[in-house]
């Protein structure tokens, strides 16, 4: 066993009064900002869980914050979000514990590994996966309606990020960027003038779209990657997986591309949620674009300031002037 399957085990059966054992433990994508690994936990008498461990890399900042975690929750906050969405019902991993110094295995926490498939592409197109595409929409929706049903003021540690905190944002990342962005300039005023009305906040996923579900052959089978959760807009959730880019090439669907929109905010409100005015629901996909525009602008600054030598990177920020015309068709369209 590594030492990292050692501290899993002996953490795991603290917990659990009997001795585990923990195989398997295998490193998985996810992203440069956090670590996850995958493994198998087997009791006494046989049975085996399959588990993920989420946790900061060591050695990275700890300050929540700090800048490198601005725009996401520490792992406690993130294991109370991802406690709270799984026992509210919505389709989330359920939490196995959060870690504790004494456990050996970082900053981070365990939870149930869910079944399905998370690829995008596949989800799309496998013919496997057809009567799932054609539940979706309603099913993203019903579950959309249950997660900001949460008092969002249950949730320790969870931060609020009100329009006025994207717009600040979005005026700070283009004035830091030393570059004439013309386009995401002359979107940022079109979102200052049209703003909508403001409502009470709820609790948001924050990045809610294909990429961050879990499909099988019946459906929506998880909500993953909760680590932007927070107190702020309903429409975030309700525009985002509109957003172009999350529809992977199959604009005939926008709703995640699987579906139209208007059934997924029928299901939301038949689910529970308040009534949905479309005209709103559309200036947040509009700043959904725009926000996709920006963060490919700063990702692609990775790549060209030398910071990291990613291809990855480089292909994303190349994206910076496809999303810019996406958000300028969508407010002043041919």
């Amino acid at each position: 066993m590594t030492e990292l399957e050692t501290a899993l085990a002996a953490a795991l059966s603290r917990r659990n009064g009997e001795r585990l054992t923990v195989t398997g433990l295998t490193r998985l994508s996810a992203g440069a900002s956090r670590e996850a690994y995958a493994f198998e936990a087997t009791d006494s008498s046989g049975a085996v869980q399959k588990l993920i461990l989420k946790r900061d890399p060591p050695g990275s900042p700890q300050d929540p914050q700090s800048d490198d975690n601005r725009f996401g929750a520490d792992r406690a906050t993130e294991a109370a979000i991802l406690d709270t969405a799984h026992r509210a019902g919505v389709p989330a991993p359920e939490m196995i514990f959060l870690a504790e110094p004494e456990d050996g295995v970082g900053t981070g926490f365990v939870m149930q590994a869910l079944e399905g498939e998370t690829l995008p592409q596949k989800i799309l197109r496998d013919e496997n996966l057809d009567t799932a595409r054609a539940r979706l929409p309603v099913q993203l929706g019903e579950a959309l309606a249950r997660l900001h049903a949460i008092p969002p003021d249950g949730i320790p540690g969870l931060r609020t990020f009100t329009l006025d905190d994207h717009l600040k944002a979005f005026r700070r990342v283009l004035d830091d960027y030393g570059q004439p962005q013309p386009g995401f300039e002359y979107g940022l005023q079109w979102l200052h003038r049209r703003r909508p009305p403001t409502e009470p906040l709820v609790f948001a996923h924050g990045d809610y779209r294909m990429g961050n579900i879990m499909v099988d052959e019946s459906g929506l089978a998880g909500i993953l990657d909760w680590e932007v959760g927070h107190r702020g807009d309903r429409h975030i959730d309700l525009s985002w997986p509109s957003v172009r880019a999350w529809r992977f090439g199959r604009d005939e669907t926008p709703l995640a591309g699987v579906g139209q929109r208007a059934d997924f905010l029928a299901a939301y409100e038949a689910a529970g949620g308040k009534p949905v005015d479309p005209t709103v629901v559309h200036y947040w996909e509009v700043l959904g674009t725009l926000r996709w525009g920006i963060m490919c602008m700063t990702i692609g600054q990775q790549f060209t300031s030398g910071r990291e030598r990613s291809v990855e990177k480089a292909v994303i920020g190349r994206r910076v002037a496809e999303t810019e015309l996406d958000f300028l068709m969508m407010i002043d369209p041919v």
